[in-house]
């Protein structure tokens, strides 16, 4: 049985650190303070820019493990929420095909039955809603079982080890996931050598790069318009369809997968869309974790990323909260954040946690989030 714990901002949730009272006044604000997990506790905010939410995401805990998944979608919310609605179940199943062992083949079943699913609603609805060509998500997963942690990746959302060193004395940030931005050379670098033939795979322009100059990511889930030629043409809006024939697919939904077994120096590990990483480092993220108590903290990183926004814009993070959704895009970008604190030796987080599946995820069915 699913719990859901989620509560939007304007609403009353648990006791914080009082100087953050202020903060749960924006209204495009979600968060779940402090919720137990399989070994330990979580904290999760997502921050509204767009004019309808386009993360997604989700955390599932219980007797099996926990997984959370963080999918920062492109063109619409369609295949985001889609992603949210099935892959977890798609790694359910194929993990109790191989007798409940986890390992990356189980995640890349479940990425590959997650991209064929929104495929299969891409068809369905081409030409009465033939933009969902042109949708599609970045999707970052990352289960613990046992004491694996399983990361699969396609896009630029980014997991973040917190760990300690015993030769600085400190926490020190160890990145887990590949990003598949064009923006890295070693990404744009990989793309070219597969399209040898093709000198328009990455273009430059308005000085940001891009596959055949039209998005940024070189892997996701959707985006059937750079995949199969049959989307790239009429009646697809003509700023996504390419002067030329599309020979083969020139996007993958191939996941980077990694699998790391877990110690006791290893404190937390932060799940986020790039909307975060856009603004903070690796390290300067967890500084703020160690710096800062558990309660709230997924919301404290939304809030720095958010001031060192405002003042690249040289505005004030006060101005920047009144702005509305859809206008506030120009400023940053919908932010999801999950901070998973690894406790496995403290047995009070066992006795919090309830017996049954717990499952949290955003974003909470409101009008201003529904299908226009």
């Amino acid at each position: 049985m699913g719990m859901a714990c989620w509560r939007p901002a304007k609403k009353p949730a648990q006791v914080g650190v009082h100087q953050d009272k202020r903060d749960r006044q924006d209204p495009l604000l979600w968060y779940q303070d402090l919720c137990p997990h399989a070994t330990g506790e979580f904290s999760y905010a997502v921050i509204q820019a767009n004019t309808i939410l386009e993360d997604m995401s989700q955390v599932e805990t219980g007797v099996f493990g926990t997984f959370v998944g963080v999918y920062d979608g492109h063109g619409g919310p369609e295949a985001s929420r889609s992603i949210r609605d099935t892959l977890y179940n798609h790694i359910q199943k194929f993990k109790a095909e191989e007798e409940g062992i986890m390992s990356s083949a189980v995640l890349r079943k479940a990425f590959k039955a997650t991209e064929d699913r929104f495929f299969e609603i891409v068809r369905k609805g081409w030409l009465l809603k033939p933009q969902l060509a042109a949708t599609g998500s970045c999707c970052l997963a990352g289960m613990i079982s046992d004491s694996n942690l399983y990361i699969a990746n396609v896009g630029d959302a980014r997991a973040v080890l917190g760990t300690y060193s015993k030769e600085t004395r400190s926490v020190v940030a160890k990145q887990l996931s590949k990003e598949h931005n064009v923006s890295i050379q070693a990404v744009r670098e990989e793309l070219i050598a597969k399209h040898f033939d093709d000198p328009q795979i990455v273009l430059l322009k308005q000085q940001v790069w891009r596959v055949k100059g039209l998005i940024q990511v070189s892997r996701s889930i959707g985006d059937f318009y750079l995949k199969k030629p049959e989307y790239n043409r009429e009646p697809l809006t003509a700023r996504f369809r390419l002067p030329e024939p599309l020979k083969r697919p020139v996007m993958s939904a191939d996941p980077e997968c990694a699998v790391y077994t877990l110690g006791p120096r290893d404190k937390f590990i932060v799940f986020a869309s790039d909307g975060l990483w856009e603004h903070l480092s690796n390290q300067e993220a967890v500084n703020i974790i160690c710096s800062q108590p558990r309660q709230g903290i997924a919301r404290r990183l939304i809030k720095a990323a958010m001031q060192e926004a405002a003042r690249k814009r040289e505005m004030r993070y006060t101005d920047l909260k009144g702005i509305e959704r859809g206008i506030r895009r120009h400023f940053h970008d919908d932010i999801t954040v999950i901070v998973l604190f690894l406790d496995p030796t403290n047995n009070s987080h066992h006795r919090k946690l309830p017996s049954q599946h717990i499952s949290v995820k955003c974003p909470v069915d409101t009008p201003q989030n529904s299908k226009s």
